[in-house]
């Protein structure tokens, strides 16, 4: 009994694209899913960078499948999901994680660096996920994970395009849900806290005296849980979504943040 349960969480045999994932969070999901037996693609913008993915992957044992494509270019996104159907199958799992953030006030912030973010974080996922449906319709099932953000219910300063983005992220993930839920394709949202990466490490650097950095003390002071996450808090909730388990769960955002979201801050002393 236990075990035909915990097979319901089990991704093996199934076929999962993850954009941008050579690095970060993306590399963290896409691991995760391997170990539940997924064959990963992923892609990245340039060459040396998904041969540095390929080489981390193979370091933990991992046979990923690489290619160049810019999630901004329907052909090239086309012919990617093509190749790999033919390749290596059908996309059963899409992770929509490939992203950029520009910290840049909004009245000093061009016109065109607000669309380029954008168009990698908004417009990708909508270009890629309408390049997997398809094939999901025929196959008659598919996950659609969308990496969304806590800027998807908040404003922050600086982060004007970000948050754009992210909400409307956010909405497009409920309306793949109400178009697509028909054809037992599930499509639901991540919304990471404030996670340790190594792009994140210069926030949390000691100050010289000892202290710790401003941002770092706002967080977790800020954070129920009171610390910062890892891409290992994400692997779970992932492979849950990406999983028979999370047959019923549609056009939700799953917020992995240490209760932020539900948090109101501590009172000034």
């Amino acid at each position: 009994m236990e075990k035909n349960f915990l097979q319901g969480f089990s991704l093996e045999g199934k076929v999962a694209l993850v954009t941008g994932a050579s690095y970060g969070i993306g590399f963290g999901i896409a691991t995760a899913f391997a170990r539940c037996g997924a064959t990963i693609v992923f892609n990245d913008l340039k060459q040396e960078l998904v041969d540095k993915g390929l080489a981390a992957y193979k370091e933990l044992g991992i046979e990923a499948h690489g290619y160049v494509c810019d999630v901004t270019k329907e052909e090239q996104v086309n012919a990617l999901v093509a190749q790999v159907e033919k390749e290596i199958g059908v996309i059963d799992i899409l992770v929509n994680n490939a992203g950029i953030i520009k910290r840049i006030p909004m009245h000093e912030m061009t016109a065109a660096e607000f669309r380029q973010v954008i168009d990698i974080d908004l417009n990708g996922p909508f270009i890629v996920s309408k390049a997997v449906i398809p094939s999901m319709i025929k196959k008659g099932h598919g996950k659609i994970i969308n990496i969304c953000s806590m800027m998807s219910e908040l404003g922050r300063e600086t982060v004007s395009a970000y948050a754009a983005a992210k909400g409307g992220l956010k909405m497009l993930t409920r309306n793949i849900c109400s178009e697509y839920g028909e054809f037992n394709i599930q499509c639901n949202g991540i919304g990471p806290g404030y996670i340790a990466t190594p792009q994140t490490a210069p926030l949390r650097e000691r100050q010289p005296d000892g202290s710790r950095h401003p941002f770092d003390s706002f967080i977790v002071a800020k954070t129920p849980a009171a610390r910062w996450g890892t891409p290992e808090d994400l692997q779970g909730p992932a492979v849950f979504l990406a999983s028979d388990a999370s047959n019923f769960v549609n056009g939700q955002v799953l917020y992995v943040d240490g209760g932020i979201l539900a948090y109101i801050g501590k009172q000034p002393k």
